[in-house]
């Protein structure tokens, strides 16, 4: 039986971005990976980007990990999701793959519900396209470390 690579999203709070790069890795490829998200300074999860992701088919529930949780574990990968928790980010000694997506933050708009919302449904669109991106190249990278060589 073939081990599962796990993937971590970490942000400062995992109450919006990492919840969704979570969410949507999951939905599009849970048989292939095990996903999980993190906060540094982990806080609840934002109810519009709950919302957002139900319009997407996605239920992100309630899932707040500290990273003091996850750094006792092994992941494959491990994403921070904006510029800020990559420079606050612990080290991960047994990951060699680390990935930063500068990624705006919906919460911190100050602007009108409607318009908050539709900064929520942009940073989501842009997660699903970055997951799906993800997922493609590290399948091509397993397929072709599996292939013989000369083949």
């Amino acid at each position: 039986m073939e081990k599962k690579p796990k993937v971590l999203f970490l942000s400062t709070g995992n109450s919006t971005r990492s919840q969704i790069a979570e969410g949507f890795l999951q939905a599009m490829a849970d048989d292939h990976f095990v996903a999980a998200s993190a906060g540094i300074e982990p806080g609840g999860p934002d109810p519009l980007a709950a919302e957002v992701m139900e319009e997407a088919g996605i239920d992100i529930g309630e899932h707040v990990e500290d990273v003091k949780q996850a750094i006792k574990q092994h992941f494959s990968y491990v994403v921070t999701v904006y510029d800020s928790a990559k420079e606050k980010s612990p080290v991960f000694p047994f990951t060699v793959n680390l990935m930063r997506w500068s990624l705006a933050d919906p919460a911190k708009v100050a602007a009108s519900t409607e318009e908050k919302k539709e900064m929520f449904r942009h940073v989501r669109d842009e997660i699903r396209d970055r997951v799906g991106n993800f997922v493609t190249d590290v399948s091509r990278k397993e397929r072709d470390r599996a292939r013989p060589v000369g083949s």
